[in-house]
Formats: C-alpha cells, structure tokens, sequence
C-alpha cells in the first residue's frame, strides 16, 4: 500500500498556509447508538442467560437459582457503567475547576498590567501630549471592565497596543525613560507578557484537554452531551500580534 501522505509527489504549497484558531465552540452529540449502547449493557447478558434457561433447563438442577444469579451477574456491565459516568462527570467538573484557575491567572496578569498602563500614563502624562488613542484605552479599562472567558483575547490585544503606543512615546524622551518608576514599569510589563505566555500555554493545554476528553466515546462522551457541554476557545492572539510578529526585528 502506498504511503498516504507522500511528501516526493504532493501536492505541495509553495505560498504556505496561516493557521488561525477556530472561534466557534462545537456541541457535544450523541446518536441512539450510545442510547441503545447503555441499554444493551442492562439487557444483553440477562437475555442471553434466560434463553439459556429456557433451552437448557430441563437438563439444569436448578434452574431458577441459575436464572436469577445469571440475571443478578448480567445487569453488573449497567452498574458499572453508572459509577464510570459518575467518575467522568465528577472528572469534568474538576478540569473545568483547573481550567478557571489558569484563566484566573491571566485575568490576574491582564489586571496587573492595566495597572502599570494606568500609573505610567498618569506619569507620561504630566510631561508630554499623550496620543489620544493611549488616553482613550486608559479611560477604557479605568472604568473597570470585567475579564471573562469571552474577551479575555480582545483584553490583552487592547493593552498590547495600548503599551505599543505608549513605550514608544517614552522611549523619545530620555528623561522620561531614566524616570525610575517608569523604568520599574516598563521592567515589570516585561515580566508580566511573560507570565502571561507561560500562563497561556498552560490555559491552552487545560483547554485541549478538555476539548479531547469530550469527545472520548463512550463513558465520557456520554456524559458530556447529556451534560450539555461544549468545545472551549483557546487563547488566540489578536490580528495586530500576528501581523507584528511577520515584520523584522533586526
């Protein structure tokens, strides 16, 4: 059998291929076959045991010991499937539980770094025109909007530019750059975008865990769509990164 992917005969693209991250969260489905799947676990050995019953009982000593034990023994497979499922589901709750701590994390860094944009535009302020764009995404997160699952990407794309707009301005002013506490700032920004990646990739593996595990048929796929639980997003970075990232450096 020849190789599926054969990387000497194509097809090729010489332009290459962006990769975007799908923004749309799929539901968790299952069909009667899953259905018919948990009932078969009830009722198939019993059946099977009774028409044995039925067939060979006049040659058993007992038949109707043998019929209510085999009976007894045959629903175990159901019963056992029940305790899975509580496991699955009790599993589920505890990744979701992980998955909001790792975004707590981010929504912590994103907090902090509002705060250093706030005190390092208040300080740049006083000495230069800030670009109107700067002050605007400063009043923005000043009047306190919340951090949550569905504009936690859009957050951290508005202070990346925000911060984009404002070193910049810093940087033209070396008075303002020896400032101390804007240096301390800007040091501490610095950590922060790292922390933030180092939480990301944490978050994202969490996601893709999650994203997994809902689909593994069938304990804990079952569960899942009678749960009614969805695929989860995982941290994207904003077009303005994406774009930044393809420029030169050097």
């Amino acid at each position: 059998m020849a190789n599926l992917l054969d990387e000497t005969a194509g097809p090729i693209n010489n332009q290459g291929r962006d990769v975007h991250v799908i923004d749309k969260q799929l539901p968790v489905e299952v069909g009667f076959g899953s259905t018919l799947f948990e009932i078969a676990l009830w009722v198939v050995i019993p059946i099977l045991v009774l028409l044995f019953v039925l067939i060979f009982g006049s040659t058993l000593e007992n038949p109707l010991a043998v019929a209510v034990i085999g009976c007894l023994v045959g629903v175990l497979p159901g019963v056992i499937f029940i305790f899975k499922k509580i496991a699955a589901r009790n599993y589920f709750q505890q990744l979701e539980q992980r998955i909001q701590a790792e975004a707590s994390n981010i929504d912590n860094y994103l907090e902090q770094r509002v705060q250093i944009l706030q005190n390092v535009a208040g300080l740049v302020e006083k000495a230069v025109d800030l670009d109107k764009d700067v002050m605007k995404a400063v009043a923005a997160f000043r009047s306190g909007g919340n951090v949550n699952e569905q504009n936690r990407s859009e957050v951290n794309a508005q202070i990346n530019t925000a911060f984009g707009r404002l070193f910049p301005q810093v940087e033209a002013y070396p008075e303002l750059k020896a400032h101390n506490a804007i240096a301390d700032a800007m040091q501490q920004n610095n950590y922060l975008q790292r922390e933030i990646t180092a939480a990301r990739t944490v978050y994202n593996s969490r996601v893709t865990q999650w994203n997994t595990d809902i689909f593994a048929w069938p304990t804990k796929m079952i569960v899942a769509a009678r749960q009614g639980y969805t695929t989860r997003i995982p941290f994207t970075a904003s077009q303005e990164t994406r774009e930044a990232a393809r420029g030169k450096f050097f």
